[in-house]
């Protein structure tokens, strides 16, 4: 149906894609359990806080799950440079996405202060590290990974763990963690009321005034960061080898898209005016339309840092040559059609049960509601 370029560009749209769902529903999990000692003061508040995203966090990490599948299946080499050289980054991610059930699970098991205030804070350094480190990830990708392929296209590493928290991927990794936070509270501002419902309308509004601030600094600082740029032929139908090319980097180069096809700017401002929406609409209390608003703000930066990059999936910074890109990255062409097609037929239904399950669970979280099922509810 589709030839191997069409099948390689489709299925970076798709990890786009999963990318941005992981981002917008398992982010307002990370955002509310990152401002849960903020938006809750008393115990009660905070297990309220904690029961808005109960019942649906574990079925949100489906979106986290599909990426990591989608890399490992899609793009096999960015998969194995990627998991070897942020090693170390990937164990700090997994720590806390473990450590975040059990205290989801504990927290309340015993009615003693100091047992929940140190779930509590669990909790939101689980949520404030894995927002963080992600962050850091995007900052490092957009700046070049070093990593170097041998004679068997084997790849490795050479940097260090240290290496990546340098200054604009701490920049991108607090902008990720403002940019979590203002989702997450908006969500609790959705599903609670009185105290908590305010609380959460005041540090959206907060939030979103830090990832204007922060996005704006981010596209300041960009031309002054060496791009890549392809100087040689590639074939978009030809075998994936990221050896059979020629790169070098230039500075301010990850804006040509924008100028080339300006259709793209489209995603940098919704990623402006997102935020900016956000800060209004909390202002007026229509919680629900700034929570969209959010959502678009996650697409808007998410998508700008994908748009901007195109065709480099994971650039190289010690051997630009060694870059991947969407043409020499990839799959055979019958595993990425074969997973085109479970795609098509699984992804719809993700959707749709997802969507049944948020709509069952509609409605708010009240004190009452903790109150009558005290051992039932975390």
């Amino acid at each position: 149906m589709f030839d191997y370029a069409t099948l390689r560009v489709i299925w970076w749209v798709l990890l786009g894609t999963l990318i941005i769902g992981f981002a917008i529903m398992d982010g307002f999990d990370l955002g509310t359990a990152m401002l849960l000692p903020f938006l809750g003061r008393t115990d009660s508040e905070r297990r309220i806080v904690i029961n808005t995203v109960g019942p649906v966090w574990e079925g949100n990490q489906v979106w986290f799950i599909l990426g990591g599948g989608a890399i490992f299946a899609a793009w096999p080499t960015l998969y194995a440079v990627s998991f070897s050289g942020f090693y170390l980054a990937m164990m700090v991610v997994l720590l806390t996405l473990i450590l975040r059930p059990v205290a989801f699970k504990y927290r309340s098991k015993v009615p003693n202060k100091t047992w929940r205030s140190l779930w509590d804070w669990i909790l939101t350094g689980c949520g404030f590290v894995t927002a963080l480190v992600l962050g850091v990830a995007v900052g490092n990708v957009i700046q070049g990974v070093p990593f170097h392929f041998d004679e068997q296209l084997r790849p490795f590493y050479t940097g260090t763990f240290f290496q990546l928290l340098n200054p604009f991927a701490l920049l991108t990794g607090v902008l990720s963690v403002a940019m979590m936070g203002m989702h997450g509270a908006l969500y609790v501002a959705t599903k609670t009321t009185d105290d908590v419902r305010k609380r959460g309308i005041l540090y959206a509004r907060l939030l979103a005034i830090i990832v204007i601030t922060l996005f704006a600094i981010g596209r300041q600082w960009i031309p002054s960061i060496p791009g890549y740029e392809i100087t040689s032929a590639v074939n978009p139908l030809g075998a994936s080898n990221p050896t059979n090319k020629t790169v070098i980097t230039t500075v301010g180069v990850w804006l040509n898209n924008f100028s080339t096809y300006p259709w793209m700017r489209i995603a940098p401002t919704i990623g402006m005016l997102g935020p900016i929406a956000v800060f209004l609409l909390a202002k007026l209390w229509h919680s629900r339309f700034a929570f969209l608003c959010s959502a678009l703000t996650i697409f808007g930066i998410i998508s700008t840092v994908g748009l901007s990059m195109f065709p480099f999936i994971l650039p190289s910074s010690s051997t630009p040559s060694a870059s991947l890109l969407v043409w020499d990255a990839s799959s055979s062409p019958f595993t990425l059609g074969l997973m085109l097609f479970a795609t098509v037929v699984f992804l719809p239904i993700i959707i749709a049960y997802t969507s049944w399950v948020y709509w069952v669970l509609r409605g708010k979280v009240t004190a009452k509601d903790i109150e009558v099922h005290q051992q039932t509810m975390y």
